[in-house]
């Protein structure tokens, strides 16, 4: 049995610009990472950097379609997978799956974790897409490696 971590929400604007939200770190950076190295597009190698860790997290294996998902890899042992699909009320429904770890208890708690980061990551993108909100800014400073 493997471990998945899922999270999903709706998001009141068209599937075009969530899309453009989640590949594009001039939008990601304000709900999301600090810095980028890049674009978001298949093929590509990317290096991440969040504002509580002073580390950097590569992401490979990007995979993009257009206005419909992105997967990547950034833990050996899962793949991220982001899927859009469009409501008739213009508004899109955005669905995480991270998935691949194997059933024991250091992964359990990782499910556990891994979901509750990824309704984090969609919250903080609605209240950016929908409201122009920095949810996350000083948000989890506690969780700085002092």
């Amino acid at each position: 049995m493997k471990l998945v971590a899922k999270a999903s929400i709706q998001i009141q604007k068209p599937i075009k610009k969530v899309f453009e939200g989640i590949v594009n770190p001039e939008k990601m950076t304000n709900y999301f990472i600090s810095e980028s190295t890049g674009k978001m597009e298949t093929g590509k190698e990317l290096t991440w950097k969040f504002p509580e860790f002073d580390q950097r997290f590569p992401i490979k294996n990007i995979t993009t379609k257009i206005n419909s998902s992105v997967s990547f890899v950034w833990d050996l042992a899962t793949i991220v997978t982001i899927a859009l699909e469009a409501q008739p009320d213009k508004s899109t429904v955005v669905k995480v799956t991270e998935d691949g770890k194997e059933f024991n208890e250091e992964n359990l708690k990782w499910a556990i974790g891994n979901t509750e980061g990824w309704a984090n990551f969609l919250a903080c993108m609605k209240a950016y897409l929908e409201y122009g909100i920095h949810l996350r800014k000083g948000a989890f400073d506690f969780m700085r490696e002092n």
